[in-house]
């Protein structure tokens, strides 16, 4: 048992982290593998892999990626900043090299094939470009003197321009929602929304236009005549053929005409063979991640934590609903993982980057340490108490 008084790292790290946020990623992680347990073994008979071959390949990306989540919880805010500096930096760079080096598959170039291993840098570059933003965000209460608002500004560029040119339309659309939402509670002027708005529908009109397989997919969306749209057929077809309580582990049949079953199309699987039950809740515990954490960051007196908390968790919640939304046919569909349940080494490393991240700037610090970095004296050390709160203490202060 770990007492409040206890000022170990780990003790500290214990009473400052949101528990509620932490388990609920561990619940969806192991959630995720037991899934896999009933998902996986068709997609490697039909592949001609070893049967358990993405169970055990999933199983280690768990681990190896939780632990990197745990890890990355134990950071500060500066080291927050430099860490997301350093990836935003690596994976701007490996972003750009797909363009001219990444293997094309279905017309796009979004891989980049790694010693050992494939690599999608996008995966790797959308907490970093959501930390960096928000630390240029917050950084215009503090430090009137920087061009803050200038950076921000030319950081959504920098991301959107490669990933265009890929192109994947989808991290663009992610990236740059969770940027507008960033920009929103930096306090922009009813002005910008109008014509953040405004450039969101010309962009989507280009794309259409200008883009076939973004023309094709809203096409087929608006009028199944149009085009193959076998894998929403099924995927709908799963949540009806699994009812309330599903089919069983194991024993869903139309798992195995999805192509994309273990990755992007899990939640119909689990749809089919856990019933919509099971999908409601996790449903909900998607949804209580993405309260508890914006709650969080609310609370949270440092500005830049309280905007990268937030952007943390808009890039995690947009991305499970997008998944989820594709899966019912309620948008047009677009690859993209549902966070810790969908198979991938890229999807789960850009996931436990992001839920480190966030655990780390929604930890609870002292107020002296805010004071320090917004350069305000304060007149005495503070008891430990003050940083764990005392069981009576009603709510903690947050730096």
């Amino acid at each position: 048992m770990v007492t409040r008084a206890e000022r170990t790292v780990f003790g500290e790290w214990w009473w400052t982290i949101d528990r509620w946020l932490m388990f609920s990623f561990v619940a969806l992680m192991v959630s995720g593998f037991l899934f896999g347990l009933a998902a996986y073994p068709p997609v490697a008979n039909k592949l001609g892999l070893p049967t358990f071959h993405f169970v055990n390949r999933q199983a280690f990306f768990l681990l190896l990626f939780g632990s990197l989540m745990v890890a990355m919880s134990f950071m500060n805010p500066r080291q927050v900043r430099r860490v997301a500096l350093g990836l935003f930096i690596v994976g701007l760079g490996l972003v750009i090299a797909t363009l001219f080096f990444g293997a094309e598959v279905k017309g796009a170039r979004r891989w980049i094939n790694l010693p050992g291993f494939s690599l999608q840098p996008s995966e790797l570059l959308k907490p970093a470009f959501v930390v960096m933003a928000a630390w240029a965000f917050s950084e215009r209460q503090s430090r009137k003197d920087m061009p803050s608002m200038v950076i921000a500004m030319a950081l959504l560029p920098m991301v959107v321009v490669p990933l265009i040119r890929q192109p994947d339309l989808g991290q663009t659309i992610l990236v740059t929602t969770v940027w507008c939402g960033l920009f929103f509670l930096a306090g922009l002027h009813i002005l910008w929304v109008i014509g953040l708005a405004g450039g969101g529908v010309v962009g989507l009109f280009a794309a259409y236009r200008f883009l076939p397989h973004v023309t094709d997919r809203i096409d087929r969306f608006l009028n199944k005549g149009n085009g193959d749209t076998f894998q929403t057929d099924m995927a709908l077809e799963s949540f009806l053929s699994g009812g309330w309580f599903g089919r069983g582990p194991g024993e869903g049949v139309i798992k195995r005409s999805l192509p994309d079953s273990h990755t992007d199309f899990m939640f119909s699987v689990i749809g089919e063979e856990f019933g919509a039950v099971t999908c409601a809740l996790m449903v909900a515990l998607f949804g209580f991640i993405v309260v508890r954490g914006l709650i969080s960051s609310r609370n949270n007196a440092d500005p830049f934590c309280r905007m990268a908390g937030a952007g943390l968790v808009m890039l995690f919640g947009l991305q499970a609903f997008i998944n989820m939304a594709v899966n019912l046919n309620l948008i047009p569909p677009k690859g993209m993982t549902l966070p810790f349940l969908s198979y991938g080494g890229s999807s789960l490393l850009s996931v436990a980057i992001t839920t480190g991240l966030l655990l780390a700037v929604t930890r609870k610090r002292p107020k002296a340490a805010l004071m320090d970095r917004m350069n305000v004296p304060h007149a005495e050390p503070l008891p430990p108490e003050f940083l764990y709160g005392q069981p009576n203490q009603g709510k903690l202060s947050h730096a």
